[in-house]
């Protein structure tokens, strides 16, 4: 198969961008998929409320640790490559969970496996990027970014299928949308065709330890992990707290993720104007009251709509870091977008888990609201503390009609900072 794209550098690569985005849309559904199903394997297997944060985030952890080495191997062999090898793996824990997770240990053991869906964030988002220069990185990164989309439709069908034919024959359907985005990334994914230089274990240490690096992983720690971990809890919160069947539980828990997708390309164009930096303070700041006032709000409809609110704000938080990534890290995107994809998926695991174990202690989630507030008030501190605003998202200058994103690459490891 001939997998050339003619691509013109100005346009960009209209082909990998769509595969990157439904690679990522599918394994994200497949990443969150215990989620919605959260409720139904917890009535089913009895679980406590702590129990229920650790069954439905294990995979996110799991998918946490795997970014960086996925980010690593992408850098190394090729988006191309990694991804199609990703949604292999990603195809057996589903296997296992449809056929053999009648019991608590081996859907756990599952849930270690699907991480591999989640690590594909650290593959998607360097292969669309390298194909873009760095004006658009934003609004690109937004849209392959957008691929956590796929938590929708994992939250409104899920728990119709599981109504209708039983929690565990949703796994094995969720593997059909799986082959079908490896058909289509098979097809048009593409690896740019100026890739950066690979770079030894000692140099990935130092990208690590860099201020700058740090920076961009407390504030993904923040944005993706409070997302991911909503996405992946909300409907068992709405089911324990407000008392919503299975379904509609799932079906607002779509519309909170639907709107935080919706919102990731917006905060991404909006960094792309503003600053990514200027735009992750709004989002800090709204985040802090709308959880402040989640732990206050009595109604249900009231409650429910902050949440909502503040998810839409998380994934524009999403669109300007990774607006930050590739300026910040031209010749690295892939190993940073894993660093701090980790950051993202282990805040993202304690979510969930802390929000458990504080519903278990107190009867109330308005403890964890709390704690989220004061977690968003903290990525709001180290953005104003850093300085940052008004200056970071200065971008290097660039020499047009040149391979894209890799035109305004410095010569040396550490890049240009903005």
């Amino acid at each position: 198969m001939n997998h050339n794209v003619d691509v013109n550098p100005q346009r960009g690569n209209p082909r990998v961008l769509f595969a990157s985005f439904l690679y990522f849309d599918s394994s994200f559904m497949t990443w969150v998929l215990l989620g919605a199903l959260g409720n139904f394997v917890a009535s089913d297997l009895g679980l406590g409320g702590a129990m229920k944060g650790v069954v439905v985030a294990l995979p996110v952890l799991t998918g946490a640790a795997l970014r960086p080495v996925m980010g690593l191997a992408t850098d190394r062999f090729g988006g191309r490559r990694v991804g199609l090898a990703g949604m292999a793996l990603a195809l057996v824990p589903l296997a296992i969970a449809w056929l053999f997770a009648d019991h608590l240990p081996v859907l756990l053991c599952a849930g270690v496996m699907l991480g591999v869906a989640g690590g594909s964030f650290a593959v998607a988002i360097p292969l669309a990027s390298r194909w873009y220069p760095p004006e658009r990185q934003g609004l690109v990164l937004g849209i392959a970014g957008a691929g956590n989309s796929g938590t929708v439709l994992a939250s409104l069908l899920a728990p119709r299928f599981a109504e209708m034919w039983g929690w565990q024959n949703v796994f094995g359907l969720a593997m059909l949308p799986i082959l079908l985005a490896m058909a289509v990334f098979a097809a048009w994914a593409k690896d740019a065709p100026v890739r950066p230089p690979r770079r030894t274990v000692a140099d990935y240490s130092r990208i690590a330890r860099q201020p700058r690096t740090l920076e961009l992983c407390g504030y993904y720690a923040v944005t993706f992990g409070g997302f991911v971990g909503f996405a992946s809890y909300l409907a068992i919160l709405l089911h324990d707290a407000q008392g919503l069947d299975k379904v509609s539980a799932g079906d607002l828990t779509a519309a909170g993720v639907l709107a935080g997708s919706l919102a990731r390309p917006i905060g991404g164009l909006l960094a792309d104007r503003f600053d990514g930096t200027r735009v992750l303070a709004v989002v800090f700041a709204g985040v802090a009251v709308l959880m402040f006032a989640a732990s206050r709000a009595p109604a249900a409809t009231s409650s429910i709509a902050v949440l909502i609110a503040a998810m839409m704000l998380l994934g524009a938080g999403n669109g300007a870091v990774f607006h930050l990534v590739p300026r910040r890290f031209p010749r690295d995107v892939g190993i940073v977008t894993g660093l701090a994809g980790a950051s993202g998926g282990l805040l993202g695991f304690l979510l969930p888990f802390a929000l458990g174990m504080t519903h278990q202690a107190t009867g109330s989630y308005s403890l964890g609201f709390v704690l989220l507030a004061g977690t968003a008030a903290l990525g709001l501190a180290m953005a104003v503390a850093r300085g940052s605003i008004g200056r970071s998202g200065e971008a290097a200058p660039v020499v047009h009609h040149t391979p894209p994103a890799l035109a305004h690459m410095p010569e040396t490891l550490e890049t240009t900072t903005v």
